[in-house]
């Protein structure tokens, strides 16, 4: 959810918990305008078409896979220590705050170090860099999916514990290649690896 203000906008993810109850009906999603080519129009058939020689792609450098403060990987997840941290357009507090996240322990994710500064992102890719003592080591979740059932081992015939409506934030307490085992609400329980936000497809935590 974002919000506008004088500051910057506002982002903040509803929690919910719903034990084996139903949920609110879906959502309507905006619809985008569709990109288009351009018309082309053919050359006569009495024109020669002489192709032109293209110069040679420009080499991209490979971004880092650590971080240049902390040796630490990149990208990696961290979640948001307080309710309330700006992201800003660059590494410095004269830089203009783009967005505000008001959801403690919501999970970001760190693209890149300067300094004190953490760029990050939440899932849909919106935020800035925030100063590194907002943040914590802390790994959380982002539940993707409404309804998700939340099971007693990490299995699809296992017994369900919860339900979990999507945007729920959990605690990830550790994940197997196709499973994690979080707690919300105070419940535990494992959940597939593709339902949540925060984890990396071929994460492994003990």
């Amino acid at each position: 959810m974002a919000f506008g203000g004088g500051m910057g906008k506002r982002r903040g993810l509803r929690l919910g918990l719903a034990v084996l109850a139903l949920c609110a009906g879906p959502v309507g999603a905006q619809v985008r305008p569709l990109a288009r080519p351009a018309t082309l129009s053919p050359p006569a058939p009495e024109e020669a078409v002489v192709p032109v020689a293209q110069p040679p792609a420009p080499v991209v450098p490979t971004p880092p896979t650590v971080g240049s403060e902390t040796s630490l990987p990149l990208p990696r997840y961290v979640s948001l220590k307080t309710d309330e941290g700006n992201a800003r357009r660059g590494p410095a507090l004269d830089q203009r705050i783009d967005w505000v996240f008001v959801r403690e322990d919501m999970p970001l994710r760190i693209t890149a170090e300067y300094g004190h500064w953490r760029r990050v992102e939440d899932r849909d890719g919106q935020g800035g860099w925030v100063h590194y003592s907002l943040l914590s080591g802390t790994r959380t979740v982002l539940v993707t999916e409404d309804r998700m059932p939340l099971r007693a081992k990490p299995d699809e015939g296992a017994p369900g514990v919860a339900l979990l409506e999507a945007n729920v934030v959990a605690r990830l307490e550790s994940c197997e290649p196709d499973w994690c085992r979080i707690t919300a609400g105070g419940y535990g329980g494992w959940a597939p690896k593709a339902a949540l936000w925060g984890v990396d497809p071929a994460e492994v935590i003990e």
